[in-house]
């Protein structure tokens, strides 16, 4: 199932809701079971310029982020990495690390090869700018 964020100028942002797979885990939880994904929360804000997403993932870094484009997908993919003391090895734990994954299908007016993404305090910014001709622009009309 979709679920599609229709903007004011008619950019869709499609969210595909096939984001809840599990995963494997590696030493989350020591014991190897599967573990779902979490579907992080979004914000979808829309001017002249472009879309701007805001995903909440805390405790992600930078290291535990991947965002990619395929196509007209854009796919984000947190990981929260353990803060255990180094040169320790876990034996036994029970603390889940949350693994962060949403899906969205874009839409051909928006220019996935110029998205800028920056993490900040936990929270993803995505800036997708709409394509050039599919932005608003102002026609000069001659009086003859």
């Amino acid at each position: 199932m979709n679920q599609e964020v229709q903007t004011s100028s008619g950019s869709a942002l499609n969210q595909n809701q096939k984001d809840r797979q599990p995963q494997k885990s590696g030493s989350q939880g020591g014991n190897g079971a599967r573990q779902p994904y979490l579907v992080p929360p979004v914000d979808v804000f829309e001017n002249e310029q472009g879309i701007t997403l805001l995903a909440d993932l805390p405790g992600v870094t930078k290291e535990g982020l991947g965002v990619r484009v395929d196509g007209d997908n854009l796919l984000i993919e947190g990981q929260v990495q353990s803060a255990g003391p180094e040169n320790l090895q876990l034996v036994y734990g029970e603390a889940q690390y949350a693994a962060y994954r949403r899906q969205f299908t874009l839409s051909r007016e928006l220019d996935a090869s110029r998205i800028e993404a920056q993490l900040k305090d936990g929270v993803l910014q995505l800036t997708i700018p709409k394509a050039e001709e599919a932005k608003p622009r102002r026609i000069e009309v001659n009086v003859g």
